[in-house]
C-alpha cells in the first residue's frame, strides 16, 4: 500500500488503510509500521471533509499523529479521553465510528464541532469551553479508583488553555488520582524552538521507563533515611537535574511526574513514551508533546490564524469560499467605534480573553496597542483586572463572548456590581450562533446581568445603534454598563458619522399603531417590523418599540403602551428571566393587567438548541416574524370575536 497524498484532490482521497479502521479496536490490530500511513490517510480525509463543510482545521491537523497514538496505546473508551475545547477532535471522531458522518459536521442535524456525550461513548465529556479537561479527567480517574475499576483519565490540553487558572487548580488537586491520571500538554505555540531530535526523544523515553522510575523511587526511599539536610538536598538535586534537562520543575511542584518534550508528529518517539506512561506505577504524569497547527497542509501551515476556523475551501489551492460582500460584522463595528473614541479619550482601554479578532479588539489594538490587553483564557482575571482599572479612573471595555462571560459571573457580581465600578462589558455572540451550537450560544446574559443592582444592560437593534451604545458606555462613569450584540454581519444601515449619547433607560418608538404593541430588544427588531407589516395587512394596527434597555426599563414608555393597546408582546433573543420577566414584574407591580391587557413574552425556548443555520435556529426558537404574528393572533382569539375575520 502507498500512503494517501497529504493534499488530496477535489474527490475523496484514496484511504485504503483507513478504510479498514472504523473503531480504535481496529486501529490496535495494525502493526506499528503501518501507523505512519494511517496518519497520512487520516490527515487527507480530514482536509477533504472540512473542505466540503468548513469548520475547525488547523488544530485538528496538528493532532493527527497524537490522536492515532493515544487510541493505539490506551484502551479507549474504558480509558476516558477528554480533548480540551474539543475543536481539535475531528480526527478522533473519524477513528471512533463517525467517519461516515464527518461531512455533516457543524451542519443542521449533523455531528457537533466539539466533543459531545450524547454523540458517542468515545466522547465521555462535552468540551467546547477551554481548560476543563484536567478537572474532568481527574473526576473520571478518581471515580474508577474508588470503584476498584480499571480505566485512566486522559486529558489533552493545549498550551493556550493552560493560561486559565482552572487548569492549575485541577493539577494542584490531582495527586489523589495517582497513575490513573495522564495529562498530555499539546504545545503548538512554543515561544522558543522546541528540543527535537534523537537526544530529546531518548531522554523522554528514558525518564518514562520503568527502569528509571524504579531507580528514582529507590533513591527516594533511601534518601528518606538520610539526615534531613541530605534528604532535602537529594530531592532538590533530582528536581534541579530534571528541570534543567526537560523543563518540568513547575509541574513537579504541582505533583506531576513530567515527561518531555516529545515530537508530537514522530510516531516512533511518541508511541514508546505513551506506552511507558500507560504502564507506569508512578503518577499522575504530564507528557509534554510539541505539535504544529495545520501540520501537513501547506496553506494551513503558512497561515495558522486563517485556518483555525474556515469556510468551505478548495483543497488543492487552500482558497476559502468567500461570502458575498455585505455589511460589516458587529464585532468590527464595535472595534472601529471604540478605536475612534479612544483617539480622543486617553482613559479608554480594551481587554479581551484570548479572542482579539473574535471581539474586534484586534482593530482597537492596531490604533492603541499600549491600551490593549489580551489576558489569555482567563475571563475571571479579565473582569477583575478591568475593575481595578476602573477603580483607578480608567474607562475599561471588557470585550468577551456572552457564553465565556458566564465563567466570570462571580467577578461581575462581587468585583464590579457590588462596588458599582464603571466597567464596560462589550458582549459578543449574544443570542444564537449557528454552527457552534449550544455551547457558544449567548442565551443567558440578559438574565444574569439584568438581575444585578447597579448594572445597565443595553442591546442594539442594528450596527448603527451599536455605535451609539459604544459611545454611551464610554460616557457612563456612574457604574457598570453592558451592551450585547450578535455574531455575524449587521443589517446594512448607514453608520453614524457622529455617535449619539443615548439617555439611559429610554427606548424609541419606530412605528406607531393603536391595537398591538410589539416591544423588541436587540436585533429581532427587523423580524418584529416584518410581523407588524403582516399584522397591519390583517387590519391590526401595530406599534413597534425598540426598548434599547433591558435595565433600567423605559417604564414610562411601557406604561403608555400597556394602557393604550390591547395586546403587548415582548421579543428578545435571550432565555427566560430576561426582558419579558422584567416587563411582567413591572406590569404586576403596577396592576397594568387589571384592565384586561394581554401580555405575552417571546424568548428563547428553555432548551439547549443544537447547531444549525441561525435563521433555522430562530425559526425553531419561534422568534421569526410568522411566530410573532401567530402569538398575537392567539392572544386576540381569546379576546376578540373579530380576529378570525381579520385573519381571513
Amino acid at each position: 500500500m502507498t500512503a494517501a497524498p497529504i493534499v488530496p484532490g477535489s474527490h475523496p482521497p484514496a484511504t485504503p488503510l483507513l478504510d479498514t479502521v472504523t473503531w480504535p479496536a481496529d486501529l490496535r490490530r495494525l502493526a506499528p509500521a503501518q501507523l505512519r500511513q494511517l496518519s497520512d490517510e487520516l490527515r487527507a480525509e480530514m482536509i477533504s471533509a472540512v473542505g466540503q463543510t468548513g469548520g475547525h482545521l488547523g488544530s485538528g491537523l496538528g493532532v493527527v499523529e497524537l490522536t492515532v497514538a493515544i487510541h493505539y496505546v490506551f484502551n479507549t473508551p474504558d480509558d476516558r479521553l477528554i480533548w480540551d475545547v474539543g475543536h481539535q477532535a475531528y480526527p478522533h471522531k473519524i477513528l471512533t465510528g463517525r467517519r461516515d458522518r464527518i461531512r455533516t459536521i457543524r451542519q443542521g442535524g449533523g455531528l457537533s464541532g466539539f466533543t459531545k456525550r450524547s454523540e458517542s461513548e468515545y466522547d465521555p465529556f462535552g468540551t467546547a469551553h477551554s481548560s476543563t479537561s484536567i478537572s474532568a479527567a481527574l473526576g473520571f480517574a478518581v471515580a474508577n479508583k474508588l470503584a476498584g475499576q480499571p480505566g485512566k483519565g486522559i486529558a489533552v490540553i493545549g498550551d493556550g488553555a493552560m493560561s486559565a487558572g482552572m487548569a492549575y487548580e485541577a493539577m494542584n488537586n490531582a495527586k489523589a488520582a495517582g497513575n490513573r491520571l495522564v495529562v498530555i500538554l499539546n504545545d503548538n505555540d512554543m515561544s522558543i524552538a522546541p528540543p527535537v531530535g534523537g537526544l530529546s526523544a531518548y531522554l523522554a523515553r528514558l525518564v518514562s521507563s520503568r527502569q528509571f522510575l524504579g531507580l528514582r523511587g529507590l533513591a527516594r526511599r533511601i534518601s528518606r533515611h538520610l539526615p534531613e539536610p541530605l534528604h532535602k538536598a537529594a530531592r532538590k538535586t533530582d528536581e534541579f537535574a530534571r528541570g534543567m534537562a526537560m523543563g518540568g520543575t513547575l509541574f513537579e511542584e504541582l505533583g506531576f511526574y513530567y515527561v518531555g518534550p516529545v515530537d508530537g508528529h514522530n510516531l516512533d518517539h511518541l508511541i514508546p513514551v505513551l506506552e511507558n506512561v500507560r504502564d507506569a506505577a508512578e503518577g499522575p504524569i504530564l507528557v509534554h508533546v510539541v505539535t504544529q497547527k495545520g501540520k501537513g497542509y501547506a496553506p494551513a501551515e503558512a497561515a495558522e490564524d486563517k485556518y483555525h476556523g474556515v469556510q468551505k475551501f478548495d483543497v488543492i489551492t487552500g482558497q476559502q469560499v468567500k461570502a458575498s460582500a455585505g455589511p460589516p460584522n458587529y464585532q468590527n463595528v464595535f472595534g472601529d467605534a471604540l478605536a475612534r473614541l479612544a483617539d480622543h479619550d486617553p482613559k479608554i482601554c480594551a481587554i479581551t480573553a484570548a479572542m482579539p479578532s473574535g471581539t474586534g479588539v484586534d482593530r482597537f489594538a492596531k490604533a492603541h496597542p499600549e491600551r490593549t490587553f489580551d489576558v489569555g483564557i482567563a475571563e475571571q482575571h479579565a473582569v477583575t483586572f478591568a475593575a481595578g482599572l476602573a477603580a483607578q479612573g480608567m474607562r475599561p471595555f471588557c470585550a468577551i463572548y456572552s457564553t465565556f462571560l458566564q465563567r466570570a459571573y462571580d467577578q461581575v457580581v462581587h468585583d464590579v456590581a457590588i462596588q458599582n465600578l464603571p466597567v464596560r462589558f462589550a458582549i459578543d455572540r449574544a443570542g444564537l450562533v449557528g454552527a457552534d451550537g449550544a455551547t457558544h450560544a449567548g442565551s443567558f446574559d440578559i438574565t444574569y446581568l439584568a438581575s444585578l443592582p447597579n448594572m445597565v444592560v443595553m442591546a442594539p437593534a442594528d450596527e448603527a445603534e451599536l455605535v451609539h451604545m459604544t459611545h454611551t458606555a464610554a460616557c457612563h462613569d456612574s457604574g457598570p454598563i453592558a451592551f450585547r450584540y450578535p455574531r455575524g454581519a449587521g443589517t446594512g444601515v448607514a453608520l453614524p458619522e457622529v455617535p449619539e449619547r443615548l439617555e439611559i433607560g429610554k427606548g424609541r418608538v419606530v412605528k406607531e399603531g393603536t391595537k398591538i404593541a410589539l416591544l423588541s430588544l436587540g436585533t429581532r427588531l427587523a423580524e418584529t417590523l416584518k410581523a407588524a407589516d403582516q399584522l397591519e395587512s390583517r387590519g391590526l394596527s401595530t406599534t413597534v418599540a425598540d426598548l434599547r434597555f433591558a435595565k433600567p426599563l423605559d417604564e414610562a414608555l411601557i406604561r403608555r403602551l400597556a394602557t393604550t393597546h390591547e395586546v403587548l408582546v415582548t421579543v428578545e433573543e435571550g432565555a427566560i428571566g430576561g426582558l419579558g420577566a422584567h416587563v411582567l414584574t413591572m406590569a404586576s407591580d403596577e396592576g397594568l393587567t387589571d384592565a384586561g391587557l394581554k401580555i405575552r413574552t417571546m424568548r428563547l425556548p428553555d432548551v439547549f438548541q443544537d447547531h444549525d443555520s441561525p435563521d433555522r435556529q430562530y425559526d425553531a426558537a419561534g422568534l421569526n416574524a410568522p411566530q410573532i404574528v401567530e402569538i398575537v393572533l392567539k392572544a386576540l382569539r381569546h379576546n376578540s370575536a373579530g380576529v378570525e375575520e381579520a385573519r381571513a
